[in-house]
């Protein structure tokens, strides 16, 4: 019996109107066999990769057509009608209206669909004159400008009108600012008339509570002892989704190249990528640094619009309706992915059921030799994404998202809400939101990324991370039965262990010195006959908690570390102390805030990674020498 013959892959509409446009048959041979591979057309292959200039192409094809092209298209004419945001994701057409002159339908063909199209013209010829055509990018540009007020207002208000309960633009809700106002009246009228017993009060209570959140670390300890789980192996490129990454910038033309070669080199067909750059669109320095690059047909620059909250929730949530992708990818400017991570993310994504929405990548600190600072940042880093979210995760706990390097379903993403743009910390909040709604998150490959050197930037950083935890906390005990009833139990004690221990313990640690100091000086001021138990036990919890929380901090960081990490860390451990008292102060400048300026964002200067490639690796955005243009 004869094998049957494989369909010749130029023996399509496409593949002929390519060759019709000059295409050689090599390149629309390999384009073609690209596209059976990856489930996407030649086109697609061409656009993408940016073998072809988009608006040469598309006129191409509209002097093919007999159709006027449009280099650009007044957005002043598209009317911001419903669903107009659906022309961001797939832009296909849109109407232009005139004052003077009938208006006109803006199309994007598609090269298979060329000879529907002219046999459609040839019936009817007067179309001719309310068509035109323009390249993707054009229509996508008239429509991000033409809803900007209206895509605007959605973001700002969006979560707040439809979920409240959700959202950090009110501060205090209901009774939390009277229970608030009672409890801080209560305090200060018990120091007045009894200050001796609102002292001791004090003393229990935040002994008690520091100790108890100690020990969701001593439990880190012992998970970083258990044999880590295997790597999947990566999943084959073929038949891949379209993948959403997003990177919010401001004031970032420093690391532009760094982030542009950077997100070049991730394993993903170029053709499935949609990279947003999101920027603030008075931020001309990062738009023209980024501009100047010309970074690829895969790359888009999204400009917000100035507004309160200048916040990056608000700047991803202002990109989200344009996300292609059926998952999407957050970073930070200065981050550097592993190449593989969106393979990973996806490869775990599609082997777990629906309820896995988020995959969060650890965060590697590469420039711990820099500073004390970043030193000690680096072990910080490493107990959190190594060894307490990926305890978390295996126990199928809620996990406090880092800001970056998060994967999600962007499906479950916009069903959640999106980002709240009034939490200044908003990944924590969205992985405590998606718990509740019955969702759970995993780990994958590590991103590295850079700490702060400074002790400006870091307490910058560091405060604004406070405050969206105290905004996360806030948000989630407005209603704490329901919130019980919505993770369970289990779950609610991680809740206030991992957000409301980490506050507790911040802002206790220096009256926990001072509650020790003091114990200490009277225990030696007085036979040891004389002391009270609980004056013993409250000096032996406060031991523990004061050398328990330095030894957990490096015993579980160092544990989740290579040699090589901890050789870069080296003596400056012994600073543990002093790197809490400034995580003490930004935790208290954080309380102070939230009542001043609850959605101020601390800006972190970033720069260059010294070890990152030259600026050249930035490939442009350029024709090869041996292929042809269309004229």
């Amino acid at each position: 019996m004869d094998t049957p013959l494989s369909p010749d892959p130029l023996d399509t509409s496409e593949a002929q109107i390519l060759l019709q446009l000059g295409f050689g048959k090599p390149l629309v041979a390999a384009m073609a066999e690209r596209a059976a591979r990856y489930g996407t057309t030649i086109e697609q292959e061409l656009l993408g990769d940016g073998w072809i200039d988009p608006d040469a192409y598309y006129a191409a094809l509209a002097r093919m057509l007999r159709l006027p092209y449009l280099s650009q298209v007044n957005a002043e004419g598209v009317t911001d009608v419903s669903h107009l945001d659906s022309q961001l994701v797939q832009p296909a057409t849109i109407r232009l209206q005139h004052a003077r002159q009938a208006p006109v339908t803006v199309i994007v063909p598609e090269a298979r669909r060329v000879p529907m199209i002219l046999g459609m013209l040839n019936r009817l010829p007067d179309l001719r004159h309310s068509l035109a055509v323009a390249a993707g990018s054009t229509v996508r540009q008239a429509v991000w400008k033409a809803g900007a007020p209206r895509r605007l207002q959605q973001t700002i208000g969006n979560l707040f009108e439809n979920n409240p309960k959700y959202s950090a633009r009110i501060v205090l809700w209901g009774r939390q600012g009277f229970y608030t106002g009672v409890g801080v009246t209560t305090a200060a009228l018990g120091t007045l008339i009894a200050p001796s017993l609102a002292l001791l009060t004090l003393h229990v209570l935040m002994s008690s509570l520091y100790f108890i959140s100690l020990w969701l670390k001593f439990f880190a300890i012992r998970y970083c002892r258990e044999p880590s789980q295997p790597i999947l192996p990566l999943p084959e490129k073929k038949d891949l989704p379209v993948y959403t990454v997003m990177v919010a910038l401001y004031r970032e033309a420093t690391v532009a190249a760094q982030l542009v070669a950077t997100l070049r080199r991730l394993n993903w067909p170029p053709s499935l990528l949609d990279i947003k750059l999101v920027c603030e669109a008075d931020d001309r320095e990062t738009i023209e640094a980024l501009e100047a690059l010309r970074p690829g047909p895969q790359f888009e620059i999204v400009k917000v619009p100035p507004m309160q909250p200048r916040t990056k929730p608000k700047a991803l949530s202002y990109a989200l309706p344009a996300a292609r992708g059926e998952f999407l990818a957050i970073y930070d400017a200065e981050d550097r992915p592993h190449p593989d991570q969106l393979l990973e993310a996806y490869g775990r994504f599609a082997k777990a059921p629906q309820t896995l929405a988020c995959v969060q990548a650890p965060l590697i600190i590469t420039n711990a030799r820099a500073s004390w600072l970043s030193a000690l940042f680096s072990l910080e880093y490493s107990a959190l994404f190594r060894a307490l979210l990926p305890m978390l995760a295996r126990a199928g706990m809620p996990l406090p998202l880092g800001g970056t390097s998060n994967h999600f379903r962007t499906a479950v993403l916009r069903k959640a809400g999106g980002w709240d743009p009034y939490n200044v910390t908003e990944d924590a909040d969205l992985g405590m939101r998606l718990y509740r709604l019955g969702y759970r998150a995993d780990n994958v490959r590590h991103t590295l990324e850079d700490a702060p050197t400074t002790l400006k930037s870091w307490c910058g950083q560091r405060t604004r991370w406070y405050k969206g935890w105290l905004q996360t906390w806030l948000v989630m005990m407005r209603d704490p039965r329901q919130l019980v009833r919505d993770m369970g139990w289990k779950a609610f004690i991680v809740f206030q262990l991992m957000i409301g221990g980490m506050l507790v313990s911040s802002l206790a640690h220096p009256f926990i010195l001072l509650f020790f100091f003091v114990t200490l000086v009277a225990m030696l001021d007085n036979p040891a006959t004389d002391i009270h138990i609980l004056a013993k036990t409250l000096f032996t919890i406060d031991i523990v908690n004061i050398f328990g929380s330095y030894s957990a901090f490096l015993a579980v960081g160092a544990a989740a570390m290579i040699h090589h990490e901890k050789k870069l860390v080296g003596w400056r451990w012994v600073l543990i102390p002093v790197y809490w008292m400034l995580v003490s102060f930004s935790a208290w400048r954080a309380v102070v805030e939230l009542k001043t300026r609850p959605f101020f964002w601390h800006k972190t200067q970033h720069q260059p990674h010294a070890q990152a490639g030259p600026a050249k690796s930035a490939r442009p955005y350029s024709h090869p020498q041996n292929v042809r243009v269309p004229r």
